[in-house]
């Protein structure tokens, strides 16, 4: 998670959430204790099933929130202190990225997957996206830092290692034909439902899908260490660039951190022309993650 949100769950007197499960899992920030929480959601196996919710609401997210809307109103309106509000919550979000600046712009080779990822969002509006990612570490890496400012332009996964490439072909095929659909992979998660990128080659959807490639199952490391020092259980390889191409889509590969912005524009260019794309980035096998288990 970012700092920010760390911070805030940590010092906050009331937790809302809206539209969310409030599952309780390895995969998910906890709710610290003695917290007043609001839980709004539409599905009512949710309610109280990990966390006793002080305040249940049974109900569409849209109508919750304008009935609390019109509440917060019909008690004059916005609360005191809003803004200092909103530059505090800007003074921890930067000082959480600087501690992230050296990975970000990281100039090393094999190539840091953070400078991937903070090229891309130098390289596309995120309003002219739609981005997904499988689990493992394409999803820790790429979820605290990308900033989504549309409804629906983020699609954010647990633990789906199958499931990038069809929900962009899905959002692209079938919700929004004008985005640049962008699925991130690991060479892992290629390994079990890369040869998806046939379908959209065949389908003729133009998405595009990056590949982190570490040659390894990285974010395993932790918990495979008997089976990798016996049989080499993390070890993965290939050059998935070629098999991309082999399918008829068009793909590079990238080497060096100087080459990802300009190869982010050109595999947008490709999917422009109605090609289905594929980025293969080499990169090292980072394990740092942003906060990850800091609530468990």
């Amino acid at each position: 998670m970012t700092g920010h949100t760390l911070q805030y769950l940590r010092e906050a007197d009331v937790v809302f959430g809206i539209g969310c499960s409030f599952t309780r899992h390895g995969m998910a920030a906890s709710i610290p204790a003695g917290k007043t929480l609001i839980h709004a959601t539409n599905d009512e196996r949710d309610l109280n099933k990990n966390y006793a919710a002080d305040y249940p609401l049974l109900g569409d997210a849209r109508l919750v929130l304008r009935q609390f809307i019109e509440a917060v109103k019909s008690q004059g309106g916005r609360p005191a202190g809003r803004e200092n509000v909103r530059a505090e919550l800007e003074r921890v979000r930067a000082a959480w990225l600087a501690e992230w600046a050296a990975a970000l712009g990281s100039k090393e080779v094999p190539i840091n997957p953070y400078r991937v990822i903070a090229e891309f969002m130098r390289t596309v509006n995120p309003r002219d996206a739609i981005v997904t990612h499988d689990s493992g570490s394409p999803r820790d890496q790429l979820l605290p830092f990308y900033r989504a400012v549309s409804p629906r332009s983020y699609l954010g996964w647990a633990s789906r290692m199958h499931s990038a490439p069809g929900s962009a072909h899905h959002r692209r095929q079938a919700r929004r034909p004008d985005k640049f659909c962008v699925n991130f992979m690991g060479d892992a998660a290629f390994g079990m439902t890369g040869l998806d990128f046939e379908t959209a080659v065949r389908c003729g959807t133009p998405i595009l899908t990056v590949v982190l490639n570490n040659s390894a199952m990285a974010i395993e490391i932790p918990h495979l260490v008997v089976s990798h020092d016996k049989y080499g259980a993390r070890d993965i390889g290939g050059r998935y660039a070629d098999l991309g191409r082999a399918m008829g889509g068009w793909s590079e590969r990238v080497e060096q951190p100087e080459d990802i912005a300009g190869a982010f524009a050109r595999a947008r260019k490709a999917t422009e022309s109605g090609q289905a794309a594929l980025l293969e980035f080499i990169t090292s096998q980072e394990t740092r993650f942003s906060n990850r288990g800091a609530l468990r």
